[in-house]
């Protein structure tokens, strides 16, 4: 068997590797080694690969065999190359240490500059450049890095020693007035000799040993470093929260030295191939005169734009140009480019794939395809989720320095991204009272209920101390995209006293304050923040996403307005609306639902059930109106009764008082409805058996506001869902009654109405036996919120006690993502297909969604694609997302054109709009028309 390569060449002209090889050399060593092959000026130097990294943690902590031979192999071929040796007392080679992980990864190990020098090389360095100064600046500002990077001394000591130089030697030779700062570079060369050996001093006093004077034990010492830099907790909270898994480890790049810091005619610079804030193609960076890397990035000074770059030096910034062009034509892609000039010649040290604002993604892709570098097809594959979600959602306007500063509250869990101004109400009541005078609210809640829906609605913003990104609070403030920060544990709240403290601050009720969702940061006071505004390029974008996706994408919405909203999103019909969310809408709502819980016999059921009719007719008709010419699929009752009613005696009271019951008779009634385990007990379907005249009336509401609508025009195309099915047995009697009552209504009204009757598949055992429910359903909904939750026998409310840990590879490693956020495709995935393929086989007319949350996620939408649903429904602010990842599916699918590929689209066809006539009702059938039908 071969032996493993653990290190590879590049640079000089000659490159073992190449921009194909991510996975192995890292983003930087495959920069660098493509770079070098297309004939970019790359210093000469080698990687070491993640491999290393990944067998080093796999071998605890211990460097693979042959790896210490390699590298000793490619730092004498780095030296042959060069002319200089590491260490040389007359001229030595120095070198850079970096990190570099497969993806751009915030929080790995800083760059090491100027390795290999010592007390003896830093004098040859010296003499053989002519410049003193430049060497010892070089040497300092290696002990320095090498010690805080590499061994962990706090970088503030170091820059203390420095400013103690330059406050009490350099102000006081130069005579500089206390308001003129000192430059590093107004430091001259003795200045220089005494703080090199002040840093010696801090080095032995916190090391307890002498600093390095071996070039090949400060190589190790980086590398090792580098290495050690991978498990440091900010690089592993940055793979969390990017959920960035199966990344093998960091390469690490040893570079020859090029210098920026050796006069007038050299320098070093950042730039973008593409303004990354706007898009606008145009040249875009910083670049620092007589300065090492580190300058730039650290703004220790400040640096000119590179218009004034190319008055500075015509000919490098000509050099620099031409290395734009080259790359972009190369990758077809904004680049991201560091470089230095050392005397006048350039060196690229990095090329990566630029980071830059939503608004620029869009544009940059857009003007891409114009200027005839990209296909419309990968313009759309280069836009992210992220992206989208950056377009509309408002954000806290960062000029506010000072106010960011000391205005910082508290920090929670960013659940829903975007940025909230408002006062503080600590009721779902009061934020509505105050909302419908036009107060901005926020609403802080220790947690929220269903019962909180209204005053959320209300709410800019909510904030919970409790809960995580699939808590209650965090999957409704989703669906209405409202910025949310949710389990902020050191969020005090005193309901009573209407305040809560964190971090000894206090907020009393009515006071304003900033939420920032993005960051989970909580602030006093209104911030200011910048409105959402679409470019002109998103809406070309999306308009190539619709041309190429084959699965629709629907919403989830309760009301007319978040109908109307997802429409002007993208949305094509609904694919759940939660009927029971209405009941929440007012005091007369409530109230009846409350009476018919409390009612002791069908007759006052239907009664109370009655005074809730007039007002589901109503809303139905105007989610009917909004989605003219839409599907709307429609829930019937889903939750416990038990969440409708009040759990505490004044509350009970009131209830006893405006029913004409006695107190204890509704004491009573509520705890004959506590259930030790509400998800499994009597809810969806089981009330609608228990409680069949709940059904009729919503089904009368649903058909009732179809036919209303129809004569009015609207074309009208509802879905009436069944929820929690377990067995064919429960679906068929159910199937009846909807049907006996809509027909009836239907033959009544004498109009031409078409409607379906489908189920929700959201327990194993419907998936298990599809092929039996499919006859009795004409459409499937895949209810991934608690199918998740049935099939992991996790509960997505208190999963987050340990569902971290399930998450880390570092620990479990049982889920490669959060599974209540990212559909489990091999668990609940195969029941979702085994259920697909059962279903289609007893009926081929099957139509068939998704409408949990995993439908407004990316990977689960892609996932929705492959398995042959017709379509996916999101939350209204998720639609844009859920088409993109729709069309994505479509572009990786006609990629790899397989059999399986080929297959799963035959089967989607097969289920279209043209065949759900076969499903409908009898009455509708007579009914139906056949545009009306196609046009689904």
């Amino acid at each position: 068997m071969a032996k493993a390569k653990f290190v590879y060449s590049f640079g000089n002209k000659e490159a073992e590797g190449s921009g194909s090889m991510k996975e192995l050399l890292g983003g930087k060593g495959a920069g660098l080694a493509e770079m070098t092959m297309i004939g970019l000026p790359v210093p000469a130097g080698f990687t070491i690969t993640t491999e290393v990294c990944d067998l080093y943690y796999k071998n605890g902590k211990k460097y693979p065999a042959g790896l210490v031979e390699e590298v000793e192999k490619h730092v004498k071929k780095l030296e042959k190359t060069t002319g200089k040796k590491l260490g040389d007392p007359s001229d030595p080679l120095l070198v850079s240490v970096r990190s570099g992980a497969a993806v751009s990864m915030p929080g790995m190990m800083e760059t090491i500059l100027n390795l290999g020098l010592t007390d003896k090389s830093v004098e040859g360095l010296a003499k053989k450049t002519g410049n003193k100064r430049f060497a010892l600046d070089a040497y300092r500002r290696f002990i320095m890095m090498y010690g805080s990077t590499a061994m962990g001394i706090s970088r503030e000591k170091f820059d203390h020693a420095f400013d103690q130089i330059k406050e009490t030697v350099t102000r006081k030779r130069l005579k500089l007035a206390a308001s003129v700062k000192v430059g590093d570079t107004d430091v001259n060369e003795d200045e220089l000799g005494a703080l090199i050996s002040n840093f010696k001093a801090l080095y032995k006093k916190e090391i307890k040993k002498d600093f390095p004077q071996d070039p090949i034990e400060q190589l190790w010492g980086a590398i090792g470093a580098v290495f050690g830099s991978w498990m440091a907790d900010k690089a592993i909270t940055y793979r969390k929260v990017e959920k960035l898994v199966g990344v093998k480890g960091t390469a690490v790049n040893i570079v020859q030295m090029v210098f920026g810091n050796m006069g007038s005619n050299s320098g070093t610079g950042v730039c973008f191939t593409r303004d990354p804030n706007t898009g606008e193609n145009k040249f875009y960076g910083d670049y620092l005169v007589n300065a090492q890397g580190e300058d730039v990035v650290a703004g220790i000074r400040t640096p000119i734009k590179l218009s004034d770059f190319e008055k500075h030096d015509p000919k490098a910034y000509k050099q620099l140009c031409a290395v734009r062009k080259t790359l972009e034509t190369h990758y077809k892609e904004m680049q991201d480019l560091e470089f230095t000039v050392e005397e006048g010649t350039l060196y690229m040290l990095q090329c990566r794939t630029g980071k830059r604002s939503p608004a620029a993604a869009f544009k940059i892709a857009v003007d891409m395809v114009t200027e005839k570098l990209i296909s419309k097809e990968t313009a759309v594959s280069r836009i992210k989720t992220s992206d989208i979600e950056g377009i509309f959602y408002p954000a806290i306007d960062k000029s506010q320095v000072q106010q960011l500063k000391s205005e910082f509250i508290v920090n929670g869990i960013d659940a829903v991204p975007g940025a909230a101004c408002g006062k503080v109400y600590f009721s779902a009541a009061k934020a509505e009272e105050m909302a419908d005078l036009n107060e901005k609210v926020i609403l802080v809640r220790k947690e929220t209920s269903p019962e909180d829906v209204g005053g959320m609605h209300a709410a800019q913003g909510i904030l919970t101390a409790t809960g995580g990104k699939t808590s209650h609070a965090a999957v409704v403030a989703r669906g209405w995209g409202k910025c949310c920060i949710v389990g902020c544990e050191k969020l005090e709240i005193d309901y009573a006293k209407k305040m809560f403290k964190a971090n000894g601050i206090t907020v009393k009720e009515g006071e304003f304050i900033t939420l920032d969702g993005s960051s989970g940061n909580v602030y006093k006071g209104e911030l200011k923040l910048v409105a959402p505004k679409l470019p002109e390029s998103y809406q070309t974008i999306m308009k190539w996403v619709d041309e190429v996706r084959t699965v629709k994408v629907r919403t989830n919405a309760d009301t007319p307005y978040d109908a109307t909203h997802a429409r002007k999103l993208g949305a094509e019909g609904i694919g759940l609306c939660r009927t029971e969310h209405m009941f929440f809408d007012s005091e007369e709502r409530i109230l009846a639902i409350r009476e018919m819980i409390i009612a002791d016999n069908s007759q006052n059921r239907k009664k109370a059930l009655a005074k809730l009719l007039p007002f589901q007719t109503k809303d139905f008709e105007g989610i009917f109106k909004a989605m003219d010419g839409y599907g709307v699929t429609i829930r019937l009752i889903d939750p416990p009764l038990h969440e409708f009613v009040p759990h505490d005696e004044a509350g009970q009271k009131a209830l006893a008082k405006a029913v004409g019951k006695t107190f204890e008779e509704v004491r009573q009634r509520v705890e004959q409805l506590h259930e030790a385990n509400p998800m499994l007990g009597h809810r969806g379907c089981r009330l609608t058996i228990t409680y069949p005249e709940i059904l009729e009336m919503q089904v009368t509401a649903i058909i009732t506001a179809a036919c209303k609508q129809t004569k009015k025009g609207v074309k009208v195309y509802p879905e009436i869902m069944i929820p929690l099915v377990v067995d064919a047995v429960e679906l068929a009697l159910l199937e009846k009654q909807v049907r006996k009552t809509a027909d009836a209504i239907i033959a009544k009204q004498a109009v031409k109405v078409t409607y379906l009757v489908g189920t929700m598949i959201e327990t194993p055992r419907a998936a298990l036996l599809a092929d039996q429910i499919a006859g009795h359903a004409d459409f499937f909904s895949f209810g991934t919120n608690d199918l998740t939750q049935m099939t992991l026998g996790m509960s997505r409310d208190d999963a987050g006690k340990f569902l971290p840990d399930y998450i880390d590879e570092n620990k479990a490693g049982v889920f490669r993502l959060d599974p209540f956020q990212s559909l489990d495709q091999a668990g609940v995935g195969l029941l979702i297909k085994t259920g697909i393929e059962k279903g289609r086989s007893a009926k081929p007319s099957l139509k068939i969604g998704i409408c949990g949350e995993h439908g407004g996620d990316s990977e689960s939408v892609k996932f929705c694609c492959r398995a042959g649903m017709n379509y996916v429904s999101a939350s209204p602010f998720r639609v844009p997302v859920a088409r993109l990842a729709a069309a994505q599916a479509a572009i990786a699918d006609k990629a790899s054109a397989g059999p399986g590929v080929k297959a799963v689209k035959k089967t989607v066809k097969k289920a279209g709009p043209k065949k759900e006539k076969k499903a409908t009702s009898t009455a509708a059938k007579k009914t139906a028309s056949p545009k009306a039908t196609t046009k689904k």
